[in-house]
């Protein structure tokens, strides 16, 4: 188990230095223009010279990569183009709002999507029916819309929760869930369409194995063998495509902080990025692609813990 550990963490490490240096390449290609942006039309080319310079955005790229990489091995982001403030203190205050929308959401979705792909791999008839026919509506659906529609039924003919805004654990534990409560069933009713679905089909094709009727002639009892037995050979995809949507997930995250005014990190990506603020879009790059790493690892260590023939694949 620990050398499967190993190949995935080496494997995530090449993975990140991949993608934060296309990132830097394609962000910093132009670094010049972006300080032009930020000066000003007004400002001079001596001074925008200068900035340059100070900025160390004159070297070659490759160059530039390397430094800004030993700065993260030592916890540094770099300063903000526009604040002048360290992006570490930015994104700490605000990477707490987005995990907690994005966990919450996943959580919930996996709870969710298992009991849904269950129940109709079990049932079958009209129940199944009934349950692809919602799952396809709510699959269509775009998370923005269903946030709007959310936000009029719950927040404004039904003022149950909150609209906009969002209120710290620390300060308030229970107005920090209703802050959230909309957010998420934005996101998680689209989520769990997907996911199951895929929970669905591999417990269709799991409770139609040899060993699944080998244990019911043997008299197991029917909720042993679907809840032991046939869900832990079909958690393998369910938890794959659960970790696919995490990167769908980082991105739906961004737009519903900006309909419900919520102070994540992704008001704070869409800020850096109409700005040319360079330093702070490679420091939501970072988050993001640690992000998505951390969740594809832990979904495939699960898995092996699960089943250990996927640590010999």
């Amino acid at each position: 188990m620990l050398m499967f550990i190993g190949r995935k963490l080496a494997a995530g490490l090449v993975l990140f230095i991949a993608v934060t240096f296309v990132t830097f390449l394609l962000v910093f290609s132009n670094g010049e223009e972006s300080v032009r942006n930020n000066l000003g039309e007004l400002a001079t080319e001596d001074q925008i010279a200068q900035r340059v310079n100070e900025l160390n955005l004159d070297q070659p790229v490759l160059v530039q990569y390397v430094k800004w990489l030993g700065s993260l091995l030592t916890g540094s982001l770099g300063r903000s183009f526009n604040s002048g403030e360290t992006v570490t203190s930015i994104l700490a205050t605000r990477i707490p709002v987005t995990l907690s929308i994005i966990f919450l959401a996943l959580l919930v979705t996996s709870v969710l999507s298992i009991a849904v792909g269950v129940v109709s791999a079990v049932k079958g008839g009209w129940v199944d029916r009934s349950l692809q026919f919602l799952a396809g509506g709510a699959a269509a659906l775009p998370s923005f819309l269903v946030a709007i529609a959310l936000t009029f039924l719950f927040a404004i003919a039904l003022p149950i929760f909150p609209a906009t805004g969002y209120v710290p654990f620390g300060e308030d534990p229970g107005r920090w869930a209703t802050s959230l409560v909309l957010p998420i069933a934005a996101l998680v009713i689209h989520m769990v369409a997907n996911s199951a679905q895929q929970f669905r089909g591999a417990m269709v094709d799991a409770l139609k194995q040899d060993y699944i009727r080998t244990l019911r002639s043997r008299g197991v009892p029917e909720r042993a063998v679907v809840l032991r037995h046939a869900l832990r050979n079909a958690a393998a995809p369910g938890l794959t495509i659960l970790s696919v949507q995490t990167i769908g997930l980082v991105g739906g995250a961004v737009l519903i902080e900006q309909i419900f005014a919520l102070p994540g990190v992704g008001q704070f990506t869409i800020r850096a990025a109409i700005a040319g603020d360079l330093p702070s879009v490679m420091g939501v790059v970072v988050f993001g692609t640690l992000l998505v790493l951390v969740v594809n690892i832990l979904a495939d260590v699960v898995n092996a813990w699960i089943n250990p023939r996927v640590r010999l694949s």
